[in-house]
C-alpha cells in the first residue's frame, strides 16, 4: 500500500501511536484532509501536529466486502467518520453500534503489519 507524499507524516504518527491533524501556520485551520495549501487562507504554511483525539461520530457505515484479501477475517466491521475536538475529519474502526452524534476517543492499533485507527466511545 503506498502512502501519498502529503499525507506520510500522517502515516508515520501512527507507527509511533499518535494521532496526528495538519493545520495551517498563518490561520491555525485544521484540514479535514491532507492538503499543500490551507482550505481556508490559501497559504503553503502547513504543519502536522498532535490531535488529542477526541471527538464527535459525523457518519458510520457498516463494510461487508473487504477492500482487499488481507481485511476479509474482519468483515463485517464498521468504519465512522468523527469530526476531532482538535479539528478536522478522520475515518477509522468502530463498533457497529456506533450512532451519529457520540463521543468518542481514538486509538491506533495494527493489524496486517499496518497501523490503522479505532475508535471507542468515549
Amino acid at each position: 500500500m503506498s502512502t501519498s507524499l502529503v499525507a506520510a507524516p500522517f502515516v508515520a504518527g501512527l507507527a509511533e501511536g499518535k494521532i496526528l491533524v495538519q493545520r495551517c501556520a498563518d490561520c491555525g485551520q485544521s484540514q479535514k484532509l491532507a492538503r499543500y495549501a490551507c482550505t481556508a487562507c490559501g497559504q503553503a504554511s502547513l504543519a502536522w501536529g498532535p490531535a488529542a483525539g477526541t471527538g464527535t461520530v459525523f457518519a458510520v457505515t457498516l463494510v461487508s466486502r473487504p477492500p482487499e484479501e488481507a481485511f476479509r477475517s474482519l468483515v463485517p466491521y464498521a468504519l465512522a467518520l468523527v469530526d476531532l475536538d482538535d479539528g478536522g475529519r478522520l475515518m477509522g474502526h468502530a463498533p457497529a453500534e456506533l450512532r451519529i452524534g457520540e463521543r468518542v476517543r481514538a486509538e491506533v492499533f495494527e493489524f496486517a503489519g499496518r497501523h490503522l485507527v479505532r475508535f471507542e466511545r468515549a
